[in-house]
């Protein structure tokens, strides 16, 4: 298996029990799971209605940025404010036009969470949810929800449209996409009702309801607000994404916390190493020693750590 799915595998698996993808897909809703600690933001669980409701497979959206969704008339404002949101760490409730797999666009309410490890306080995963906005109408009439299709058409919202480099798009299908949106009245926003958002924050707080649950018996318990630790130093997901896009393998520590701790670890250090994300971060370097290390080694680096100088060993 490559090891970027690995790695988003890990990211959805070590933190919750074996039974989470099953009692997540009974829930109603549409809906993902993304992890910004790996590089590109991917998306690491996409319910079952997610899937049907946009017409995308599983292997065309799990470890793919949100932003393959976006089109030629999602507006950039609202993909600012998201990202703003995903920086600042915080929820976020908005409304945006984006594009099923077949290219039809059509307005959504964008419900945006991040998932909180309660041990250390650090954002271990973010939960978007999708509404369709109902009542939304064409130019020539008919309705964005296409009622005839029988079922409401939802898709998910982009929210991450710096975060990789690599292109997810495919250029023809946008280029496609412009007679399509012609009949759109896009220069307003499409505000959803109340009931709408008020379905997107239940929706919220039964996929947390059931991540916290399933989060227990691998002793990563998981909630919807920080509670992080007096002291604690934690690396925001804002530089998670942005170190996500250096491909070498290195690790960040704390030298003004007790025993120095990792604090973040890149994905080419996790590949390297075999040890997963969670089984690194809060944890001494030295835990990498074994019998053949070399002690005057250590002690090397030890004393630069000490002195507050560089050093290169083998």
């Amino acid at each position: 298996m490559d090891s970027h799915l690995v790695l988003i595998e890990k990211s959805f698996d070590t933190c919750y029990s074996i039974g989470a993808r099953e009692a997540l897909d009974e829930l109603p809703e549409c809906f993902t799971i993304t992890d910004p600690s790996i590089s590109g933001h991917p998306i690491v669980f996409a319910s079952s209605c997610f899937l049907k409701m946009s017409r995308y497979s599983e292997d065309e959206v799990i470890g793919r940025n949100g932003r393959i969704f976006q089109g030629p008339k999602t507006n950039r404002r609202s993909v600012m404010e998201i990202r703003e949101a995903i920086r600042e760490e915080r929820a976020l409730q908005i409304s945006l036009l984006n594009y099923r797999k077949d290219g039809t666009p059509f307005w959504m309410l964008f419900h945006m969470c991040p998932v909180f490890c309660k041990e250390d306080g650090r954002v271990v995963h973010f939960v978007a949810v999708q509404v369709p906005i109902l009542g939304r109408q064409r130019l020539n009439g008919t309705s964005l929800s296409e009622e005839g299709s029988g079922f409401r058409e939802i898709v998910f919202g982009s929210c991450r449209r710096e975060v990789c480099s690599d292109s997810l798009v495919d250029t023809g299908r946008v280029l496609s996409l412009d007679s399509d949106t012609r009949g759109l009245n896009i220069a307003e926003t499409c505000e959803a009702s109340e009931a709408e958002k008020r379905r997107a924050a239940s929706a919220i707080k039964n996929i947390l309801s059931v991540l916290t649950q399933h989060s227990e018996s691998t002793g990563k318990l998981v909630c919807g607000k920080r509670c992080s630790l007096p002291g604690a130093t934690l690396v925001s997901s804002s530089l998670n994404i942005s170190l996500g896009r250096i491909k070498q393998s290195f690790v960040l520590t704390e030298p003004h916390l007790p025993d120095m701790p990792i604090v973040y670890a890149s994905d080419a250090f996790l590949e390297l190493t075999g040890y997963a994300r969670n089984e690194v971060l809060g944890r001494n370097c030295r835990f990498l020693s074994g019998v053949e290390t070399n002690s005057s080694v250590l002690q090397k680096i030890k004393e630069s750590i000490q002195t507050e100088q560089a050093c290169t060993e083998e």
